[in-house]
């Protein structure tokens, strides 16, 4: 379905080549101080328009037409909405008779028995995202004000997403390399850090994956359920709503599998500042003990693969024909998508753990 969580709830809908996306968010306090300006800053790490994103460039601008009185929250329904405008719909004509591999073309059509929106994608693209980026500068917002007061302005709440490997290239190797490109010890934008990864993979007409670390500060110990909605089941069914993700980890992850119990193990030390408990002295469980939060950072890695629409020839079924086709995929598209990623992961951390903290 289209809608997620159980008091803080969002419900997003349109369509890539329709005339808007938007979302709906309830559960929204009263109270809550949102402009427009509240949105720039994640919407613009979203954006396309740096080497090897997308050339199709909208506005993005957000219009608050519920739920928002006098610049601050109403308590009822928030409704966020997006105009769709440079598009191009012709580029997916061929489209409902020649899946594009990789893509959801073939299942939507099954589903919706033929009845879906094609152009771009439609409900299954990835410009579904902005309006969950959207509903994520709210829900960070939702989180800042209840960690401040329950803990009296002593924590802050924080959720930071980079990428950590593109193209099978680590960031530290990246940031290696540019060092020596760059003496000076100029911060380099992600496109700019994997460059000759990009550069290569758009000379040969092909596409990059890439993992993203999200590690989110200033959560409270006790959020979560056991079992069927721990935080790593909320946040992995959030996250794996994201168009293109193919995995996802907590703390150690997969490498917890080649260690020893008193390598992975997180032992307690006393914390009075922070929750007048105790805290883990490492973070090898990425801030979770038994599906509940433990007061250490949650810290979880998410595997996005290769953009599916690539100019490289593929081989796929033309159903109007009844035979085997080579498809070059028209249109505009990433090469590596994951490059405006991270705003994304953190917004759905965001949205998870706004509606586990009403429910704590």
């Amino acid at each position: 379905m289209n809608t997620f969580g159980n008091i803080f709830s969002v419900s997003i809908f349109g369509e890539s080549h329709g005339p808007l996306a938007g979302v709906v968010i309830d559960g929204v306090e009263p109270g809550i101080a949102l402009g427009v300006e509240d949105f720039t800053a994640d919407i613009a790490r979203r954006k396309s328009g740096v080497r090897g994103t997308t050339p199709r460039i909208e506005a993005d601008v957000p219009q608050l037409v519920s739920g928002v009185y006098e610049g601050h929250t109403t308590g009822a329904p928030l409704t966020i909405l997006f105009a769709n405008g440079n598009t191009r719909s012709g580029d997916y004509s061929r489209l409902k008779a020649v899946p594009r591999p990789g893509h959801a073309d073939f299942t939507a059509d099954i589903k919706y028995d033929g009845f879906q929106d094609p152009r771009g994608g439609g409900h299954f693209s990835g410009r579904l995202t902005l309006p969950v980026v959207a509903a994520g500068v709210v829900a960070k917002k939702v989180l800042a004000e209840t960690v401040a007061s329950e803990t009296e302005g002593h924590v802050h709440f924080c959720a930071e997403a980079r990428i950590v490997e593109l193209g099978g290239v680590s960031r530290e190797t990246a940031l290696k390399r540019s060092s020596a490109a760059c003496p000076d010890g100029r911060s380099q934008p992600d496109a700019e850090l994997w460059a000759p990864e990009l550069e290569a993979a758009m000379e040969e007409g092909d596409s990059l994956g890439a993992v993203v670390e999200c590690v989110v500060d200033g959560m409270p110990a006790g959020l979560g359920e056991p079992f069927w909605d721990s935080v790593e089941s909320c946040i992995a069914h959030a996250v794996f709503a994201i168009p293109g993700v193919r995995g996802i980890e907590f703390g150690d992850g997969f490498r917890a599998a080649r260690l020893k119990g008193s390598e992975h193990n997180d032992c307690f030390v006393p914390d009075v500042p922070r929750h007048g408990l105790v805290t883990p002295a490492t973070n090898h469980a990425g801030g979770v003990n038994g599906g509940i939060t433990n007061g250490n950072p949650l810290v979880f890695r998410v595997a996005f693969k290769p953009t599916s629409s690539i100019r490289k020839a593929q081989r796929t079924y033309d159903f109007a024909a009844g035979t085997l086709t080579d498809l070059q995929v028209p249109g505009r598209h990433d090469t590596c998508f994951a490059l405006r990623t991270p705003v994304i992961v953190e917004a759905m951390a965001a949205i998870v753990l706004a509606d586990l903290i009403d429910r704590a």
